[in-house]
């Protein structure tokens, strides 16, 4: 718990260190009843399933969960990676409000906000309905663990009813999604 709530504090710095490009800055929102404590700011553009920018032009990756690729130029794309990206930008498109919400680690290792991401209009967790909904896989990467018996659940739900890209991919032995070139659609190899 304490953690975590280093992790908001963190959050919330950020939000309120950067004032000053003409665009309006992040807030720290109160605490409601759908949506835990975060930082609240506004998507930008979606740059893939798993990435978003958002206000300030920060980059904020999802924790948790894992979209096939659909734009790194030194990696193939990955079969359901335009699918992945298109759903997320479904779910929050340029302009869309939304709450960040942090876990142990501020950053990866790419220099990205980690974050768990919620709509603030209608409270959806966005990294649980990715993987819900089958367009993207489980990654848990410790120390941010606060979701992962959640996700466990909801990824194990989604591959079992053959959702999205469990129906749409052919998977490589250790389980994971093969590039969209490594194989056929449908395919469970």
């Amino acid at each position: 718990m304490r953690r975590g709530l280093v992790a908001v504090v963190a959050l919330l710095v950020l939000a309120t260190g950067c004032a000053g490009s003409g665009e309006p800055a992040p807030t720290a929102a109160p605490a409601t009843a759908t949506l835990p404590a975060g930082v609240d700011v506004v998507v930008r553009k979606v740059v893939d399933g798993d990435t978003l920018e958002v206000s300030k032009g920060e980059r904020v990756r999802l924790i948790g969960v894992d979209t096939p690729e659909s734009v790194a130029p030194d990696r193939p794309v990955g079969c359901f990676g335009k699918e992945a990206s298109r759903f997320t930008a479904s779910l929050v498109p340029p302009g869309t409000p939304v709450r960040l919400v942090g876990d142990v680690e501020q950053r990866d290792r790419y220099g990205r906000l980690l974050a768990y991401v919620y709509r603030h209009a209608d409270g959806l967790f966005v990294n649980a309905e990715l993987l819900r909904q089958g367009y993207a896989q489980l990654l848990t990467i410790p120390p941010n663990i606060a979701h992962t018996d959640e996700f466990t659940a909801i990824a194990r739900q989604a591959r079992e009813g053959a959702q999205g890209l469990w129906a749409a991919c052919t998977l490589l032995p250790d389980g994971r999604v093969a590039p969209a070139s490594s194989g056929t659609p449908g395919g469970s190899g």
